[in-house]
């Protein structure tokens, strides 16, 4: 029996093991893909209260190197579903495990939105990416595009400038929605062309990407930009429904009161899967600080027979 069950290893989730755990709690923390999260793809982290620069994956190890020293248990695998007990207690069902747990923090954060094209699917992994410091590496020297007009997107295009011949970035807007600071660097870069008011029409290629065609969202013209890798950076969109017993929903995302507290005693969601208005790693990890205050004080109080809702002090 654990005392919390963390599920995802974000940001978020790791910043509440790392309170839980130095409260002597005995937690386990489970991840179905990567530490770190969406962190652990961005190039560099430049905006974290103390840290200068550095990359996304590196300050997701620092953390779970954090943890681990105090002891966190870890499952890499995926969470199919929660379910209450009537002794207070809950059920987490993996693909290969069952644990019970006196509580919940969710901390799953949000999946990549894709285009929604014929073949992206098929050719995901063939020319199609979503994560350029995973994939980058793989077009050292080849002309690439990319689509999407925010910070990730804008980091993606410098990062990938530095190992391509070519970076053409596309925006389905007039502009920009990133750092000043960002596109300003971008537009000094010599090998990078930007194309704006353009939405994607058609994956070209059948085996392997060779293309892309656009469409001018203004006057219809068509565009074909030849490449061999395309990365996809146009958001995410959260994956909660697997919850939908436990929590309420929002467009997809979990609900929760200040102390990140879902409408259910004893789970507590966090991060970019939750309704907020910020997304940033710094946000993320004052989430998992709350909720786990709130955890605490909700697994101590399970001592005391029909205890009330435990409020943030």
């Amino acid at each position: 029996m654990f005392d919390t069950i963390i599920i995802g290893a974000g940001p978020a989730g790791m910043s509440a093991a790392l309170y839980l755990l130095r409260e002597g709690k005995k937690v386990l923390l489970i991840e179905k893909e990567t530490i770190g999260g969406q962190i652990a793809e961005s190039p560099r982290l430049e905006n974290y209260p103390s840290i200068k620069s550095i990359s996304g994956m590196d300050f997701a190890s620092n953390l779970f190197d954090q943890i681990s020293s105090l002891g966190v248990e870890f499952d890499l695998d995926e969470v199919i579903a929660v379910n209450k007990l009537e002794e207070r207690h809950f059920k987490v069902k993996t693909n290969y495990n069952e644990y019970e747990s006196k509580s919940i923090i969710i901390a799953t954060g949000c999946k990549h939105r894709k285009l929604g094209l014929p073949n992206e699917e098929k050719l995901t992994g063939k020319g199609v990416s979503y994560c350029a410091v995973c994939d980058g590496a793989f077009y050292q020297g080849k002309d690439v595009c990319l689509i999407g007009d925010a910070n990730t997107a804008v980091q993606y295009a410098i990062s990938l400038s530095s190992i391509c011949k070519s970076v053409t970035i596309v925006t389905l807007f007039d502009k920009f929605f990133a750092d000043e600071i960002l596109i300003n660097k971008l537009k000094t870069l010599q090998n990078v062309k930007i194309y704006h008011d353009f939405a994607s029409k058609e994956l070209i290629g059948e085996h392997n990407l060779e293309g892309v065609k656009f469409v001018n969202t203004k006057t219809n013209q068509e565009m074909v930009i030849n490449c061999e890798g395309l990365f996809v950076a146009i958001g995410q969109i959260p994956d909660n429904n697997r919850f939908s017993s436990l929590v309420d929903l929002q467009n997809g995302f979990i609900v929760t009161d200040e102390s990140k507290q879902t409408k259910a005693q004893g789970v507590y969601a966090v991060g970019d899967c939750t309704v907020k208005r910020i997304r940033q790693v710094v946000t993320a990890t004052s989430d998992g600080a709350l909720a786990a205050i709130a955890c605490e004080k909700y697994v101590d109080s399970l001592e005391k027979p029909n205890s009330p809702r435990i409020p943030l002090a």
